[in-house]
């Protein structure tokens, strides 16, 4: 059963204790501490949930009908936010006999292990399947298949070549350089041979390596391109929930973690496991009793190994946590450097970035003390086998048995075995990094899996309907809010028509932009449906809808590029004739052809070294080169100066005739000659009507024009 744990820490006499309030969806609300059950109550018995901000503490109480407030709990200041959550979805409960929680609020504890979740991704990261993990992701290498099986076969012959030598090296040694025994020819002859096999093993890795990294690269880029589709796939609840440095990390940086992953596990994984094979067949070969001591050690580090596989994991989640923050810290600084440098903060940035970076390094810094404090014993324990071997290796050499050891070595057999060491110690080292290397590369994993398991609140129909996108757009009971218990919309029914200008008004925050952005759908409503030509938006095909739709923005956004890129984003395949047609009817061309390239003219991300009245017109081009069915306008002429206002108002005339136009504006004026106007007010409609209609009726636009008029004398004044 679902539910929402507020916990407290103050009792009524003000003492500190440890209590949770819990409102669940069966709509009963708990109190419970030091685990027994204070009292339990339907929310249906209250009016209304209230958080109160005291004097060192804060209270949250119920009111009901007919009886005094009854206080519920009592905390200090820093459960303030989370309990007028709580208020929020006991009143929306209320309201609605239905109970809505927040997403993530279920996930919070891990019901396997108890332990808290981390806030960035959905799983515990001590709990989820490392090889179910490691398995999908070389699923994405099944299209290279061939490619890749067929660089291992061929990799066989530089990895048999290193092999051989230790062999040939144990002839040289006790069969040729002895001078009774051997010859100058015999040792050039031998000498020749081992350099032409390590010719051939290097000519054949370097061609195998080229095809085996040309196969793991696409492995990734495939990963990267498919976890960026499915984010522009996602509605933009899910960008409001995550940081864009969260979200660059997870698509660039952590699938370069598993490029790295994939291509050296691919490539040494099956190197070390065949070359461990045959170097200890070789060994059995030549003394059977001494191989068995290279074992030895074994144990000792594989169990080493799993003892500290979980702490391992858990300081790597915590490194990669940090390591997010710090790109979300300096993404939004380069974004907003204007806004810093205006407000002179330069020194408070550089302060919060770098304790940021200290923090990520003090704990990269202790990931690597304590990785410094394991590594050395247990690699010390694998060179306890070497000892061993030298030892009693030595010991046969110059006096034959040695305890159970039996029979004579010879010189060349220990130079042998001695080399072939490094073939079975190698592996064994490597598993020593493995659990670090696969813990950071696993972490990393499931960040980017959960971008692609993550469902989208949007959900494409089944047999999309591509009906004519010209009006007749219809809010029918609409319900949205950012959080489903806490809506900015209330029960909105609205119909344009065909060709129709509306004009949104009323003070902000009151759901207008909320608003197109269902039109757009951007968002789709909690309840409630909308509709365009009796077509359910869930019902249409995204792309059709907004091939249909033209959108200016107050704040527009201009990309990296020239006029001309920007303006053709509209509609791609759009003509010369087709922009310059445009950028005439928004009044840009002017400008344009003045610049340095005219319509190549290179612009800087974002625009900024363009007028906000130039980027305004761009956006308006942009907008309308597609010629649109329906056109939004979100506080197009906002923020300008009254000339340039005009000019653009102007192109907005010419652009909004006999065209279905959803218009908001900060100064009313401009609406006035919409056919109709719609007031909101605390997310509802209060009034619909034209111009003169609602100031007729003195109501809530007649306040708002009022107010703004005399805003006006002032500022002239």
């Amino acid at each position: 059963m679902k539910s929402f744990i507020f916990e407290y820490d103050l009792g009524m006499d003000m003492n500190p204790l440890v209590g949770e309030l819990t409102f669940a969806e069966d709509g009963y609300l708990r109190a419970t501490q030091d685990g027994a059950e204070l009292f339990r109550f339907a929310a249906t018995d209250i009016k209304e949930a209230v958080v109160k901000a005291g004097v060192g503490c804060g209270l949250l109480f119920v009111k009901a009908e007919g009886a005094e407030d009854r206080i519920l709990c009592r905390f200090t200041m820093s459960g303030l936010k989370r309990a007028g959550e709580f208020c929020k979805i006991v009143n929306f409960y209320i309201a609605n006999g239905t109970a809505a929680f927040p997403e993530t609020e279920e996930k919070r504890i891990c019901e396997e292990c108890g332990r808290p979740m981390t806030p960035e991704i959905s799983v515990c990261v001590f709990c989820y399947s490392k090889l179910g993990v490691m398995k999908r992701a070389l699923g994405f290498a099944k299209p290279y298949m061939k490619q890749i099986t067929f660089s291992q076969i061929l990799g066989l012959v530089p990895r048999i070549t290193f092999l051989v030598s230790p062999m040939i090296i144990r002839q040289l040694v006790n069969a040729h350089l002895e001078p009774q025994w051997g010859t100058l020819g015999d040792v050039l002859m031998l000498a020749g041979l081992m350099l032409l096999v390590r010719v051939i093993g290097d000519a054949t890795g370097i061609f195998t390596n080229r095809i085996f990294n040309r196969a793991t690269i696409n492995v990734t880029n495939d990963l990267r391109v498919h976890a960026y589709e499915k984010l522009q796939g996602h509605s933009m609840s899910l960008f409001a929930k995550r940081t864009p440095g969260d979200l660059i990390r997870r698509i660039m940086d952590d699938t370069g973690t598993i490029n790295e992953f994939v291509t050296d596990l691919g490539r040494w994984v099956i190197d070390l496991f065949f070359n461990f094979v045959i170097a200890f067949a070789f060994l059995l070969f030549i003394n059977w009793q001494l191989a068995i001591l290279v074992f030895l050690p074994v144990p000792i580090v594989i169990f080493a190994l799993r003892r500290f596989w979980g702490m391992m994991m858990a300081r790597f989640e915590r490194h990669w946590r940090q390591s997010s923050r710090c790109n979300s810290i300096l993404h939004d600084i380069i974004k907003g450097i204007r806004t810093v440098k205006a407000f002179g903060n330069e020194q408070q940035e550089i302060e919060k970035f770098s304790k940021a970076t200290h923090r990520h390094a003090k704990i990269g810094e202790e990931n690597e003390v304590l990785w410094s404090l394991l590594f050395p014993p247990i690699s010390f324990i694998m060179g306890v086998g070497e000892f061993l071997i030298l030892f009693v290796g030595g010991w046969m050499v110059l006096r034959g048995e040695w305890w159970i050891f039996s029979g004579e070595m010879q010189i060349g057999d220990l130079v042998t075995f001695t080399m072939y060491l490094g073939f079975i110690y190698g592996p064994l080292r490597w598993m020593v990094h493995f659990p670090r290397w696969l813990a950071n590369t696993t972490t990393s994993l499931v960040k980017v899996f959960e971008v692609l398991d993550e469902e989208s609140e949007m959900k494409k129909a089944t047999v999309p309907s591509n009906v004519p996108v010209a009006g007749d757009v219809e809010f029918n009971g609409v319900f949205f809010g950012y959080k489903s218990y806490e809506p900015v919309l209330k029960n909105i029914s609205l119909d344009i028509k065909p060709g129709e200008m509306i004009g949104l008004v009323g003070k902000s925050g009151v759901g207008k932009s909320t608003l197109i952005n269902l039109a757009m759908r951007l968002y789709d409503p909690n309840t409630g449906k909308i509709t365009i030509n009796e077509t359910d938006l869930r019902d249409m095909d995204s792309d059709h809808l907004h091939e249909n739709m033209g959108v200016v923005f107050q704040d527009n956004f201009l990309f990296a590029g020239s006029y001309y890129d920007n303006i053709v984003y509209g509609k791609p395949d759009a003509t010369f004739e087709e922009v310059v047609a445009a950028c005439k009817v928004a009044n840009a061309h002017d400008f344009i052809v003045q610049s340095s390239d005219g319509y190549n003219t290179y612009i800087g991300e974002g625009g900024q070294n363009l007028s906000g009245g130039e980027r305004q017109r761009l956006s308006i081009a942009r907008a309308i080169i597609k010629n649109p069915d329906i056109l939004i306008l979100d506080e197009a002429t906002s923020s300008l100066d009254v000339e340039t206002e005009a000019s653009i108002q102007e192109s907005l005339n010419r652009i909004t005739q006999g065209r279905t136009t959803i218009a908001i504006a900060h100064r009313l004026s401009t609406l006035r000659n919409a056919d109709r106007l719609v007031v909101l007010k605390e997310g509802g409609v209060e009034e619909v009507g034209t111009h003169a209609e609602l100031l007729k009726k003195k109501g809530m636009y007649y306040n708002l024009v009022m107010a703004q008029r005399q805003n006006s004398r002032k500022a002239e004044a």
